[in-house]
């Protein structure tokens, strides 16, 4: 289970609200122990050289940068958040292709430029599956 708290999920939804048309991106940071806690998010810029309406992309050392900065402050780099721009919140093959399968990867569906729905999932070490992972959020 994955639990966003109300900054953070109003954080990621604004920033995924704002890319429209486009896919936006970002790391989720918090502890993780039984269950996972974000208590906060870095927005990153898609660096997706192609059309960013369908697909983003991270920079590597933009991840490694969020990863470093979150042991610096005793949290964990929980996962990734994408959006689907006019889209359900499903995991693409894309996604799953591009996927770390020790990272949630929550993807927020944007319809007209709003938030509608959002789901999180983990991909399996053979990067074959992902399933869908219970997402509970504070609303702002």
């Amino acid at each position: 289970m994955i639990h966003v708290e109300q900054g953070p999920w109003a954080v990621m939804v604004a920033h995924a609200e704002a890319a429209y048309p486009n896919e936006c991106c970002g790391v989720m940071l918090g502890s993780s122990d039984d269950d996972k806690l974000v208590r906060e998010v870095v927005a990153l810029e898609n660096a997706s050289k192609g059309s960013q309406r369908a697909r983003y992309e991270l920079r590597p050392e933009d991840l490694l940068k969020a990863d470093r900065e979150a042991r610096q402050r005793n949290m964990d780099l929980i996962g990734i958040y994408h959006s689907h721009p006019d889209c359900g919140a499903y995991f693409s093959e894309t996604d799953l292709k591009n996927s770390c399968p020790w990272y949630s990867f929550v993807v927020l569906s944007i319809h007209n430029g709003k938030f509608d729905h959002a789901n999180s999932w983990l991909p399996n070490a053979e990067q074959t599956e992902a399933k869908k992972e219970e997402l509970t959020w504070q609303k702002f």
